[in-house]
């Protein structure tokens, strides 16, 4: 009887512990934050014809390394949208983005001659 309380009384407290909100932060949040950013790129009007022209791009750096809490922005000035690594940037929108948590993104981009943009957030 004794181990069946015990049975009773541990397992129910281990599942809610397991199925607690230990739910690692996202790695970025649209915030709505304003102010400064602390890196901003700017996609200018004509962008999306230059590509189609075959004329590479100097808009941002492949690579970027960023720091928890820092914001970046994304200005798209172009008439058409464009996607740089994990964002999409809709036709004439600017996305801000603050990072919460360390990590790592490869993704495609729409604005870099190699066709990558890779996002690494470091504490």
């Amino acid at each position: 009887m004794r181990r069946f309380l015990v049975v009773l009384v541990v397992v129910p407290a281990l599942l809610a512990g397991a199925c607690g909100s230990d739910e690692p932060e996202p790695l970025f949040s649209d915030d709505g934050a304003t102010g400064n950013a602390d890196y901003s790129f700017t996609i200018p009007a004509g962008s999306g014809e230059a590509i189609d022209a075959g004329e590479p791009l100097d808009i941002l750096p492949q690579a970027l390394e960023v720091e928890v809490g820092e914001l970046l922005e994304l200005i798209n000035q172009d008439d058409r949208g464009h996607l740089i690594g994990p964002f999409f940037v809709g036709a004439g929108e600017t996305l801000r983005q603050r990072f919460n948590a360390p990590g790592s993104f490869i993704g495609a981009c729409t604005v870099h001659p190699s066709g990558e943009f890779v996002l690494t957030v470091v504490e």
